[in-house]
């Protein structure tokens, strides 16, 4: 019995690093298999990278993955190509790269863009969507469209994006739509959630957590490293969504989540009424009618409040936005 134990103890450790380890590799997108793409569960999940081949084209997805995962070694304060942005990563906000079910993920990018888009109120390419995040969501200056490094990403989102047909929004791709609130979101109550349940990542003080690279293994989620007022996370039904499938980071899901569509709106209430840099969005929506519910900056085409469009609630503005049209 003792010489059984002994030949097969080791395999059984061998076997459980393997399988953590292959989940990671997993999670991280590095495998591709047409399997990857049939679920059980309805949703787009992304293709994965491991068996891409040994070719020009390959190269370029994988740079493209590398940069979204790790923008900061490129783009943040200390970065090898150029110095442009806060030090957050794309991932950060696009979770596993942009490949996470409900994680704001690239699903439906390249098969929906260009498109009309009424914040900027002209058709948009996926070169112009990707520069938003780097001014908005990463403080940061835009890439040159032509650049081996705007090429590379767009080579991944195409590769992320590949078994969706055109003109569709597959579900699981983007951030979940939560019921609105009967009340108005409350930050009071959403800073007792973050300090009970979020505080022990991205600290009391909301700074988050640097690598040894700079860039952030755990993003600030306000202050002068966090993504700005003119990010689409600004707006809180969008924060809010993101917060019930994903947070806290790889403990919930969008199937287990934490937390309850209340407590995850109240949290991003507290997240969005902390300090947040801010930049030039007098452009922004030129057709006042067409701006979201949740957009937090006037002039309105109602008569509701910066509060009420800030934080609720949102049915009564939504239901005028109706009478209006």
């Amino acid at each position: 019995m003792r010489l059984v134990k002994e030949h097969w103890f080791p395999l059984v450790i061998f076997l459980i690093v393997f399988i953590v380890a292959l989940k990671g590799f997993r999670d991280a997108g590095f495998y591709d298999h047409e399997e990857s793409e049939k679920t059980t569960d309805g949703l787009w999940h992304a293709p994965l990278l491991f068996d891409l081949p040994n070719n020009a084209e390959a190269s370029l997805i994988r740079y493209g993955h590398d940069i979204i995962a790790n923008t900061a070694v490129y783009f943040g304060p200390a970065g090898r190509i150029a110095q442009i942005s806060n030090g957050m990563n794309c991932q950060n906000c696009h979770l596993d790269a942009g490949t996470r079910p409900w994680g704001n993920n690239y699903g439906a990018v390249y098969a929906t863009y260009p498109k009309f888009r009424e914040r900027s109120g002209q058709v948009e390419s996926i070169e112009k969507r990707v520069n938003d995040c780097m001014i908005r969501s990463l403080h940061g200056k835009a890439l040159d469209s032509n650049s081996k490094e705007m090429q590379a990403i767009l080579a991944y989102i195409k590769f992320i994006g590949k078994s969706v047909s055109k003109g569709i929004k597959p579900a699981g791709s983007g951030i979940v739509e939560l019921d609105l609130l009967k009340r108005a979101a409350d930050s009071s109550k959403g800073r007792i959630i973050y300090m009970a349940k979020c505080s022990v990542c991205h600290l009391d003080e909301g700074a988050g957590v640097k690598k040894s690279d700079g860039s952030f293994a755990f993003p600030p989620l306000w202050g002068e490293n966090s993504y700005t007022t003119g990010a689409g996370l600004y707006r809180i039904s969008r924060l809010a969504g993101y917060i019930k499938a994903n947070m806290p980071y790889n403990i919930a899901t969008y199937s287990n989540p934490l937390l309850t569509d209340e407590e995850s709106w109240d949290v991003a209430a507290f997240l969005n009424s902390m300090p947040h840099p801010e930049i030039d969005i007098s452009k922004d929506w030129p057709d006042m009618h067409t701006k979201p519910f949740d957009h937090p900056f006037g002039p309105f085409a109602d008569s509701f409040t910066v509060k009420q469009h800030k934080f609720g609630p949102f049915k009564p503005i939504m239901d005028a936005k109706l009478k209006i049209r």
